[in-house]
């Protein structure tokens, strides 16, 4: 007879009746052996954690991750893209003086790496380069210091851009960019500066004439006989006070720039802040205004795959649209059918621009003054261009393509923000800010092309492996 699975019900029943019969039975009598549980804990031969000394760890690198793992498949693709411009800065030689530099190639895997998986903190991706498999063996067994990646992300600017433009290149070829619609759509990304630290021209001259004499008076000789602090500490508060200095000078100079951007009437009331000369305080996505920097995705509808990146610190996008139709243009060689935008970048000169570079401009008709006036009729004072504009977006066909900025612009700047760690920038300044917007979208677009890769039967060919 095949005997049945007990229920749960069944088996704690059955965990009682034993229990209780335990309880029941007679007590074993003393043995004349003293117990072991008797005697002091550190009496007992034990084997205990010892986590002071050094200990080999027996692992070859190579098999900490699976051969599909998306840290080994980043790798294979950055094998198959020309990194030269990162080597350029790098003057130490086989033979020659100097400590060796970090290969290129594991900083820009590590960085890749860790947005994809929403790291942006060089500090905490340094931790990891020490405490997750997938880090450590991107490391390969080169160290690193947070100070080295930090520095790396802000640096490189063209050959970030150099990057970008040949993995469009390579998306491009995989059929992945369908020139059909380009949507572009700009995002506030709030600032690594403190609403507090903006301040008036009166204010700022004040705070650099205290902090050129703070810097006077320890770079002076002591007028006391005794020193009470020590070489170290002497140097740290020169160069405190040093930096202090540089970050007002920078913003008295930014000031004009901020000034400008003002009514006539509200210039004198013009501030910057103390930390970060270059952002400026934008009305953000919850209504609230915070400082910010603002960034600006071009990106085709067919894959969402990221065409063109820029950041300024205007609060308005209207300026935004042709510097985006160049670019995509100079990276791809190539223009879409029509340009989608919405009714923040709408006036009548950037209607008329995109159109002269070969665009059909979709973006919504503002509603005019008068309720009785057809939105779609032309006015007497509309160019060609602008009276087309009008008509396009009165019928069903350009209503449909519209729709699709919302979905892939959206969906991009959602990715950005909760995928790729895009909340709030740990860098300051307009450069810098750049350099993000470039990983985040050589980051987005590596993952487009290896979904396509993993689902085309090309991929045995395209994602072979290649020397680690």
């Amino acid at each position: 007879m095949t005997p049945t699975t007990p229920t749960g019900e069944n088996r704690y029943q059955r965990a009682r009746e034993l229990l209780e019969a335990a309880a029941e039975a007679p007590a074993t009598p003393p043995s004349d052996t003293p117990s072991t549980a008797a005697l002091p804990r550190d009496q007992l031969r034990l084997r205990r954690a010892c986590r002071d000394q050094v200990t080999a760890i027996p692992a070859r690198l190579a098999d900490l991750l699976p051969a599909d793992h998306l840290a080994r498949l980043m790798w294979e693709l950055l094998a198959r893209l020309d990194l030269t411009a990162f080597y350029a800065p790098i003057v130490v030689v086989v033979g020659g003086p100097g400590q060796a530099a970090t290969d290129p190639k594991i900083l820009v895997a590590l960085w890749l790496y860790a947005l994809s998986q929403g790291v942006t903190s060089a500090r905490e991706l340094n931790d990891l380069c020490v405490e997750h498999l997938a880090y450590i063996w991107l490391c390969g067994g080169v160290s690193m210091n947070y100070h080295t990646l930090s520095d790396f992300r802000g640096q490189h600017l063209q050959a970030l851009d150099d990057l970008l433009t040949q993995v469009l290149a390579c998306l491009d070829q995989a059929g992945l960019i369908a020139y059909e619609h380009t949507a572009q759509d700009g995002m506030r990304v709030r600032a690594n500066a403190g609403a507090a630290s903006f301040r008036r021209e009166a204010t700022l001259e004040k705070r650099l004439a205290e902090a050129r004499a703070a810097v006077a008076a320890l770079t002076a000789p002591p007028a006391a006989a005794i020193e009470t602090r020590n070489a170290r500490e002497q140097a740290a508060q020169e160069r405190a006070t040093a930096e202090r200095v540089a970050r007002l000078e920078a913003a008295l100079a930014e000031l004009p720039a901020a000034q400008a951007a003002k009514p006539a009437a509200e210039q004198a009331d013009a501030r910057v802040s103390t930390t970060d000369p270059q952002a400026r305080v934008m009305k953000m996505a919850d209504g609230g205004y915070r400082p910010a920097y603002n960034f600006e995705f071009a990106t085709d509808t067919a894959h969402r795959v990221i065409v063109g990146v820029d950041v300024t610190n205007a609060g308005s996008d209207k300026a935004e649209m042709a510097p985006m139709i160049d670019q995509e243009q100079e990276r791809t060689e190539r223009l879409p059918d029509d340009w989608l935008m919405d009714g923040g970048f709408v006036t009548l000169a950037a209607v008329e621009t995109g159109t002269a570079k070969g665009v059909r401009i979709v973006a919504p008709v503002p509603q005019p003054k008068d309720p009785t006036r057809d939105p779609a009729l032309p006015l007497a004072t509309d160019s060609t261009a602008v009276a087309a504009w009008r008509a396009r977006m009165a019928t069903d066909e350009a209503k449909a393509t519209y729709k699709l900025r919302a979905a892939t612009s959206e969906c991009v700047n959602a990715q950005a923000r909760s995928r790729h760690g895009l909340r709030q920038l740990r860098v300051r300044g307009l450069l810098k800010a750049l350099a993000v917007a470039l990983w985040i979208a050589i980051t987005h677009d590596l993952l487009i092309w290896l979904r396509h890769l993993a689902t085309s039967s090309t991929t045995p060919a395209a994602l072979r492996p290649v020397a680690a």
